[in-house]
């Protein structure tokens, strides 16, 4: 029997050999497809993994982040005689963001016993250096500072500088407030409490925790959501430092963000991470400035120093790493309760912190502030000056997110009683026949030209246009000091005590014009003792004493003192010259100084990243001439008498002759703009009031802007105006020669030394029994006048017009 063919199994189109078994020729195409598909993944991965690296080597290498520029209040400087009084105190600590803890033993904390104040200052960075953290006892008196000293040593100090308030911070393209801490500086509890809650491993894994993915994605398979992560702080950095955050969660992402983990474990120490970490973690947003790093994130939520955090606040900034909008103690304080909470358990659990401090701490509040503490700027004109005058050095890109420190010259003290000022006086002035009122005005320091405090609109916050160094104004009266000054510089022709006639008075112009100015009151007032003229601000004795030193010389002191440009012709001399507030400011500072040439500055230095200073506008004044000073001292007094017995004389019953200060008000034609300039020991205010659409207001300097310079001082303190006597003679006066101080009817005037006129002894004594007090001692005494005036002074009549 034929045997039966054997049966070939060839190979079928599906790969297998018939018998059910795949062919040779299959397994080598599967094996040559899979090492293909290797190769081209490592040919993608290789090169990405380089670009990736590129990327880490960039951002994380040079730490390119945006940085704010911070502007800075000057520091609260305190020495026995200062003027200040509790509720000046406490605005200023406040503004720093001190808190009154009870016990002033914290950094950035104070309590208060009656007048004696126990205050923990803070470290910080002064033009001149650091200054170093003390803890100091203050002792408030009479308005003063009666005495200083140092609480650890319990010995007395000459002076105190604590650490000042931000007003403002300058970002740059991106929106983040940040602030730059070394890994030295962060609290240890801070590190490893972040390691306990986020992650255990940190310091054994290598970008990734294999481990850690399983045990999240067992919990959340069980749970059946997500609720552990697995992302390791390195990843956390990668995703917000690299990746950049609020993007939504894909593959690619996750992808991306391992890669970068991984990378950057490879390239950098734990320490270096960490400090990265610790300087990006996003924490928390206002408005449009996204808080970034711990250091920013402790200022915005506690108003504190990070290294005065309690154990609680540690534990709520750790918390909220996990979702800073979900967990904000501000608008969700239980849901953030809950989660501090889970930190301190966490912290427990791995020996952090004991089982007192963890029942302490978990009964404790959040301790966050109501409000953010000076993120925004809520000084915009004052910010605004400090720009212009930073912008002489700094181009504006230099100042946007460069790191930098602007320490100002504000108080924080002075600019509050400004704003204030300005908005309950405008507020009292308003009424349905008045055009809107606005103001500006300028607060300066006379002992070194600083900007101490600016408003510029009525709107404290209003960004824009800024009436205190952009409002050009017709300044009226407040020019006529400096026509006097000019006068007085001539001691053989004028004093204070010289007759002037005030009579009415026509210049001719030329042409045929002619120029016929007259006093507000409508009326002539005869002859006039110099001082008077300029303390009742009359016109037609001031165009003659004007038209004798010339408006050409009164052009160039004006510009010689504040750089004002004007047209010298005769009604330059009633001030028929724009200006604003900074300027007039700028011209006054002449005066309040004594006669030095003061720059005003808002600007007192400039700090990089490290703290050192690289610009300095804090530069002393040279001193002032002899015959500058001299005469800043006889306007001085003049102006004085303008407050005692002048336009200025509502001051008085304010309250405010306490301060002896010298004043000037000013008023433009038909009572458009308000005026006033005024000065005290310490500070000098100049203060604009009108409206915008340049309309009647129907104020006069004395019924509008001195009414918010005596809202200013009647709040801040400052001490006395106490005119110097160096290089004047002092001299009782009737007529036209010197007597004894008991004649009847003298006055006391101050002379330049040796030009003091004859003296001629009286023949009617005076009764012993009647004294001079002390208003004859600064010239504000007795009155006497020629024959065809009344022997008392005439009554203050309301501010003079300048009538061009």
């Amino acid at each position: 029997m034929p045997k039966a063919p054997r049966i070939e199994y060839d190979e079928d189109d599906d790969g297998h050999d018939g018998r059910g078994s795949p062919s040779p020729g299959w397994r080598r195409r599967l094996l040559t497809w899979g090492l293909a598909a290797i190769g081209l993944g490592l040919g993608f991965l290789i090169p990405y993994t380089l670009y990736l690296n590129h990327q880490v080597g960039q951002r994380f290498d040079q730490l390119r982040w945006q940085l704010p520029t911070r502007v800075y209040a000057r520091p609260l400087v305190l020495r026995p005689g200062v003027a200040m009084d509790s509720q000046t105190l406490k605005t200023e600590l406040e503004a720093a963001g001190y808190r009154d803890d009870g016990a002033g033993v914290r950094p950035g904390s104070y309590s208060r016993n009656g007048g004696r104040w126990l205050i923990a200052s803070r470290g910080f960075n002064d033009v001149d250096g650091p200054v170093a953290p003390r803890r100091i006892e203050v002792q408030l008196s009479g308005s003063r500072v009666a005495s200083l000293r140092d609480a650890a040593r319990k010995q007395s100090v000459k002076q105190a500088r604590l650490d000042p308030a931000r007003i403002a911070t300058l970002y740059g393209q991106q929106q983040e407030e940040r602030r730059i801490v070394r890994i030295e500086e962060v609290p240890e509890l801070l590190v490893t409490g972040l390691q306990a809650v986020e992650d255990r491993d940190f310091n054994s894994h290598h970008g990734i925790d294999l481990s850690g993915m399983a045990r999240a994605a067992w919990v959340n398979l069980r749970s059946g959501e997500a609720r552990q992560g697995a992302s390791t702080l390195t990843q956390q950095l990668a995703r917000s430092g690299l990746l950049g955050i609020g993007k939504e969660q894909t593959f690619t992402r996750k992808f991306n963000e391992i890669l970068y983990a991984l990378i950057i474990e490879a390239r950098y120490d734990k320490k270096t991470i960490l400090e990265a970490y610790f300087n990006q973690v996003y924490l928390g947003q206002s408005g449009s400035q996204a808080i970034h790093g711990v250091a920013a994130a402790s200022e915005f939520w506690f108003g504190r120093d990070l290294r005065d955090l309690s154990t609680e606040q540690i534990a709520l900034l750790i918390g909220m790493v996990r979702g800073p909008s979900w967990y904000d103690p501000r608008r969700n304080p239980e849901r953030a309760t809950d989660r501090r909470n889970f930190a301190l358990a966490k912290m427990h659990e791995t020996g952090l912190i004991n089982d007192d401090e963890l029942k302490r701490a978990t009964e404790a509040p959040l301790g966050v502030t109501k409000t953010p503490i000076n993120i925004a700027n809520r000084f915009p004109a004052y910010v605004d000056l400090v720009r212009r005058q930073l912008a002489r050095d700094f181009p504006a890109n230099a100042l946007q997110g460069a790191g930098l420190t602007v320490l100002s010259a504000m108080t924080p003290s002075a600019q509050a009683y400004a704003e204030g000022a300005v908005t309950r006086t405008l507020k009292s002035l308003d009424h349905k026949t008045r055009p809107a009122l606005q103001a500006g005005l300028v607060v300066t320091d006379v002992n070194n030209g600083d900007v101490v405090a600016v408003v510029g609109s009525r709107s404290i916050q209003e960004q824009g246009f800024n009436r205190a160094v952009e409002a050009q104004r017709p300044v009226g009266s407040l020019l006529k000091p400096f026509v006097y000054l000019l006068a007085l510089a001539q001691p053989g022709k004028f004093s204070l005590a010289s007759y002037v006639d005030d009579s009415p008075v026509a210049v001719t112009l030329g042409r045929g014009k002619r120029w016929t100015p007259g006093n507000s009151d409508g009326r002539s007032h005869g002859t006039v003792r110099m001082v008077d003229a300029l303390a009742m601000s009359y016109n037609q004795a001031t165009v003659r004493i004007g038209m004798q030193v010339d408006p050409r010389r009164l052009a160039t002191l004006i510009k010689t003192l504040a750089g004002i440009e004007a047209e010298p012709h005769p009604a330059l001399i009633l001030g028929a010259v724009d200006q604003s507030p900074y300027a007039m400011a700028q011209l006054y500072q002449f005066l309040a100084s004594g006669g030095e040439i003061q720059p005003l500055h808002a600007v007192r230095g400039v700090l990089d990243q490290n703290g050192k200073a690289v610009n300095r506008y804090d530069v002393a004044p040279a001193p002032a001439q002899e015959g500058d000073a001299i005469a800043a001292r006889l306007i001085g007094t003049a102006l004085q008498h303008a407050v005692t017995n002048g336009t200025a004389r509502p001051l008085l019953s304010d309250g405010l002759g306490r301060l002896q200060a010298a004043g000037k008000t000013g008023t433009s034609n038909d009572s458009r703009d308000s005026w006033f300039a005024g000065y005290t020991g310490d500070h000098l205010a100049v203060v604009w009031v009108g409206n915008d659409q340049n309309q009647p207001t129907g104020l006069y300097g004395a019924t509008g802007a001195m009414r918010v310079w005596s809202g200013i001082f009647s709040r801040l303190p400052s001490k006395p105006l106490e005119i110097g006597e160096k290089g004047l003679d002092w001299q009782w006066i009737v007529g036209s020669h010197a007597t004894s101080a008991d004649c009847p009817g003298a006055r006391r005037f101050a002379f330049v030394a040796g030009f003091q006129p004859p003296f001629e002894p009286c023949t009617v004594q005076q009764p012993e029994e009647q004294e001079s007090g002390w208003r004859d001692w600064f010239g504000f005494g007795r009155d006497e006048q020629p024959q065809q005036q009344p022997q008392q002074p005439p009554q203050p009549a309301p501010e003079p017009q300048e009538q061009q």
